[in-house]
């Protein structure tokens, strides 16, 4: 990268700013006559001068000058005006001016923001360009808070700065020496005194300013670390809670913010002090002027015009002025960061442009074999991964690697894919070094897999689908104001020195996925999330999922008449009491009090959660009625049985498991409000009391909790209740509650809410088994399996895929592997979390689903288990970064070799 900030500046904006420089001369011609315009005011038609004569006239805007050998040219002959005309007119010329100096200015100003934003995103684009482009040994040294708070912060003041590098010394240097030059106009020694005094502040105040220099680099420095350090903090969040630091994490922290303190307080101090004497030294020269030009004045060698206008004049001089040594001290500030940035960008062995060229068309396949010639390999200690190895793999050959965690197996496989470059040797394809092709040929015909996964923040489909984002193979379509918007996007892109790239094109390479265009896609990709076991997790999330009935109408019709067929296929099995139904006019006993209340889900925050129980129309409701006495005496029951039974065990005990009402650290609280409330009634109580009370009926289930609380009685009343409650429900709770209602869509509810429409029963141990089983086979039969899998697919992942579980997302990253067609498949210990039986069967289903459909690629597989070996053509075994043995499996346990001790042990 450029090493000067300036240099950078004009070698991408060179014509943009000598349009502005011309701009900034032509403006300093209305700004000249803006000064010697007051003169002209006070002297002519104020003073009278010209106008000696009552009735007298002069001429205005008389334009003519005289030119050798040509004459006298007339421009525009005049106009005659009296001496109040004149002065109106004159007005009228200088508030003319105004407007055209501050049009100048509008235009000045925008032109440099538009021009220092188009730089700061080419600076923005170009250092995340080199993120991409850095060797993978680099993101093992740098922190990426600190990387993202250079791209996003640090490098913000730089888009200021462009537009006022060459624009703002001409602009206000213009300004500060017209106004200079026309106060020497006026009188010399005053042209002195201003000179003087500009000169004093040109050397004092940037001397003092470099203090503020260090200082600010001192600042942004501790700065960043800082955010490198909560970054930290947050990731190693687990550890800090595992081996209780959180404390010194706030001593580190605190210890950090102190040093900021006192940077910035450091900063403030000299900051105001240099503004002080600035401030001073511009106040001095007025008083300057009022003396010795007053003085003048009156021996008659100055008249008052003159002196206004030079007192006008200097007015403006000041101002320029101090933004010059601004733009100064932020001159030397934006280039010390440019220096920084640069410094933290430029790396050895950095990636060459080409290597990353978009290819919109597929690649040729690697030539074969792939291949390690001499390959070593080290970390970044120097410590050898692996040693001198040097192998092929042919295509269509499945390949198994075993060993230790050290025996440097799992080096190789990153070597292949490009994640540890070579110490010395090479690996090559066909002859062709791997590091020397472009990864459009090397990231699309090798697929790599480790259980060292990251997810990017969105949907598990764009987490799926990440490896076939190649390039833009339909452009996005765009009518009417969208087109002009993105026609506008396209240049600005190009001004900036981007990529005009689409998002919103579609960039999913359906060849590699073995499919033709979208709606063939979910078909080619659902044998992948069966091989390796991830459609009962999808299928899992999309059934705990909410949709929205006006988006996905036919599915919404479509979960109706599923809930219909699911009670007639439980008749049919003899299991009707496994789903109690929601019946308008009855009880469901399998659901809390509250939701039999409700009798419906609550859309909204009035009706939600604890916020029930403070509902106005909620409390006359019951009040009238009465049942808030029975809620409070069955709250209090609840509470005493709860404090009897839990209040001796820990808080781990698994019966805590079995409460839904109460918690481990709630037994206290309601052990003190048991004593307290002990013998009360519900008017005895106070507010807060009542409320803590009654929420605990409101959660309790007679079949689970079994206290003997709900009579048949107290159940009919409830249903009573309900039925008021719903009938008289005020305009403004009218889309709080969505009500259930057997025929319609509940969009407020989970589908397999909607599907059950109802509760499981407790009086089955497995009934949620046996639920989930009989929905997936209705799914099934009803055709709707792929939707509700597609739905699934739409479950956002969270920051780095954290909403996912550790073995959803190893099977989701080997899925993202396996989606796409490649030629070389890497599998480095995909599957280290998941039990030996199941590893077993998706290394099975893998190797069955690469080998479909004619494609006969290479797989190689660095195994957790080395038991799983004999179904591969060929085995590997390293030990202590060492090739030791190489062979088919019955070879090597007929060698008696390490790998016999391996599978024996």
């Amino acid at each position: 990268m450029e090493k000067r900030l300036t240099r950078y500046i004009w070698t991408h904006t060179r014509a943009q700013q000598l349009w502005i420089l011309l701009v900034v001369a032509v403006s300093m011609i209305p700004y000249f006559l803006s000064f010697d315009l007051p003169k002209q005011i006070v002297n002519g038609p104020i003073q009278g001068a010209g106008f000696d004569t009552p009735g007298a006239t002069q001429l205005f805007m008389d334009l003519n000058f005289d030119l050798p050998w040509i004459g006298n040219i007339v421009l525009f002959p005049g106009v005659e005006l009296t001496r109040m005309q004149t002065l109106y007119a004159l007005s009228l010329v200088f508030l003319l001016l105004v407007v055209i100096n501050g049009l100048f200015k509008f235009y000045i100003n925008t032109y440099k923001g538009r021009l220092g934003e188009r730089l700061l995103r080419r600076i923005r684009f170009e250092l995340v360009d080199r993120i991409l482009r850095f060797p993978p040994n680099q993101f093992k040294r740098v922190k990426g808070a600190e990387i993202s708070s250079m791209v996003k912060d640090e490098v913000e003041p730089l888009g200021g700065f462009t537009g006022d590098a060459f624009v703002s010394p001409a602009l206000l240097g213009g300004q500060a020496l017209t106004a200079l030059f026309f106060i020497f106009m006026q009188n010399f020694w005053l042209g002195m005194i201003a000179a003087g005094m500009v000169a004093v502040q040109g050397v004092i105040i940037p001397r003092m300013r470099r203090r503020l220099l260090v200082l600010g680099r001192e600042r942004q420095i501790t700065a960043r670390e800082l955010a490198g350090r909560v970054s930290e903090i947050v990731e190693g969040i687990g550890a800090i809670h595992a081996y209780d630091t959180s404390n010194y994490e706030r001593a580190d922290i605190a210890h950090r913010l102190g040093r900021i303190f006192k940077i910035r307080y450091d900063l403030y101090q000299w900051k105001f002090l240099v503004k002080f004497i600035n401030n001073f030294l511009a106040q001095l020269t007025p008083f300057l002027f009022y003396c010795v030009g007053g003085y003048l004045a009156l021996q008659g060698r100055l008249d008052i015009g003159q002196l206004v206008a030079v007192i006008s004049a200097y007015k403006d001089l000041p101002g320029p002025l101090k933004d010059l040594i601004d733009w100064d001290q932020t001159r030397q500030d934006v280039q010390v960061k440019y220096v920084q940035v640069v410094e933290q960008f430029t790396v050895e062995k950095i990636l060459e442009p080409t290597v990353q060229t978009m290819a919109v068309a597929r690649p040729a396949a690697l030539k074969a074999p792939l291949a390690a010639v001499n390959l070593s390999l080290a970390d970044d200690s120097g410590a050898r991964l692996l040693e001198r190895v040097s192998l092929q793999i042919h295509p269509g050959e499945t390949i198994a690697i075993v060993g230790g965690a050290a025996g440097g197996g799992d080096a190789l496989a990153e070597a292949f894919a490009r994640l540890i470059w070579p110490e010395s040797g090479k690996i090559v394809a066909g002859g062709d070094d791997l590091l020397e092709l472009p990864e459009s040929v090397t990231g699309r015909n090798i697929s790599y897999a480790s259980s060292d996964s990251y997810f990017f923040y969105g949907s598990l489909r764009d987490n799926l689908l990440y490896g076939l984002k190649h390039a833009p193979y339909k452009a996005a379509v765009y009518e009417g104001p969208g087109a002009t918007q993105r026609k506008w996007e396209v240049l600005e892109a190009k001004m900036a020195g981007n990529p005009d790239f689409d998002t919103n094109s579609d960039w999913i390479d359906y060849e590699a996925a073995s499919a033709t265009h979208q709606e063939d896609l979910f078909a080619a990709i659902l044998p992948v999330l069966d091989t390796v076991q991830l459609s009962t997790d999808i299928l899992d999330l999309a059934l705990r999922s909410t949709v929205d009935p006006a988006e996905h109408v036919d599915l919404a019709a479509s979960i109706v008449e599923m809930r219909h067929a699911l009670r007639k296929e439980l008749e049919e099995e003899d299991l009707s009491s496994l789903v109690v139904s929601f019946e308008p006019g009855a009880y469901n006993t399998e659901a809390t009090v509250g939701e039999n209340l409700l009798f419906g889900t609550a859309t909204g925050p009035t009706l939600r959660g604890r916020a029930i129980s403070k509902n106005a129309y909620f409390r006359s409701v019951v009040g009238r009625t009465g049942l808030d006495s029975a809620l409070f005496d069955m709250g209090y029951s609840i509470a005493e049985n709860a404090v009897e039974l839990f209040s001796d065990l820990p808080p781990d005990h698994p019966f805590f498991q079995q409460l839904t009402f109460m918690t481990a650290d709630d037994i206290p609280l309601y052990q003190q409000l048991v004593q307290k409330l002990k013998g009360k009634g519900l008017d005895q109580a106070s507010e807060e009391d009542r409320s803590s009370i009654i929420r605990l009926s409101f959660l309790y289930i007679e079949p689970r909790h079994r206290f003997g609380l709900l009579t048949d009685e107290l159940m009919a009343k409830i249903v009573d209740v309900r039925r008021e409650f719903h009938d008289g429900l005020p305009e403004d709770l009218q889309g709080a509650i969505e009500r259930y209602d057997p025929e319609h869509y509940t969009a407020s509810a989970s589908l397999m809410d909607n599907v059950l429409f109802g509760r499981i029963s407790h009086k089955h141990a497995d009934g949620s088994k046996r639920i989930r089983a009989i929905v997936s086979t209705l799914l099934n039969t009803l055709g709707l399996h792929e939707q509700v899998l597609a739905i699934g697919l739409d479950f956002n992942v969270g920051a780095g895929g954290k909403r996912l579980t550790s073995f959803q997302r190893q099977k989701l990253n080997l899925a993202r592997a396996l989606v796409r067609r490649s030629e070389y498949y890497i599998f480095n210990r995909p599957l280290p979390g998941l039990d030996h039986r199941l590893q077993d069967e998706i290394v099975r289903e893998v190797l069955n689903l690469v080998k479909r459909n004619g494609h006969n690629p290479a797989v190689v597989w660095v195994l957790s288990n080395a038991g799983l070996a004999h179904i591969f053509d060929r085995v590997m075994v390293f030990d202590r970064g060492m090739l030791v043995e190489d062979g088919t499996h019955a070879t090597l346990v007929e060698n008696n070799g390490i790998f016999k001790d391996m599978v024996s042990s």
